[in-house]
């Protein structure tokens, strides 16, 4: 249960950073480029998938604190990394953008490094 809960929270928090990916380039300026300004701001503040994203994180936070009350911060927090693996992941299959391959190889490392970390106890 635990570790559904923190993955839960990771999968959530991933998705969050794409819909906010997908808003701010929806809010970008003629040149491509937010800019804080006025116009940017109000571009920003308008879009639905910003808000969107930021509604993923807060539900990220609260399943995060349900992590939080069950098991110990340094046995939980390895895993947020595994937000990197989702979002290469998706960036590669779904959005086809390509990956090289030292950034796969880092990659290979976090999980290998999340993987370490499960096999521990994790108390509260």
């Amino acid at each position: 249960m635990l570790i559904a809960l923190i993955l839960s929270s990771v999968t959530i928090a991933a998705l969050a950073q794409l819909t906010l990916k997908h808003g701010m380039n929806l809010a970008r300026d003629r040149a491509g480029v937010f800019r804080l300004t006025g116009e940017g701001v109000r571009a920003v503040a308008a879009n639905p998938y910003v808000w969107a994203g930021l509604g993923l994180f807060g539900l990220s936070a609260l399943v995060w604190l349900a992590v939080l009350s069950r098991t110990s911060l340094s046995f939980a927090y390895p895993f947020a990394a595994l937000q990197y693996v989702l979002i290469l992941l998706f960036d590669r299959y779904f959005l086809e953008q390509p990956v090289p391959a030292l950034r796969w190889a880092g990659v290979a490392l976090i999980a290998a490094g999340i993987v370490l970390v499960a096999r521990t106890p994790h108390g509260a």
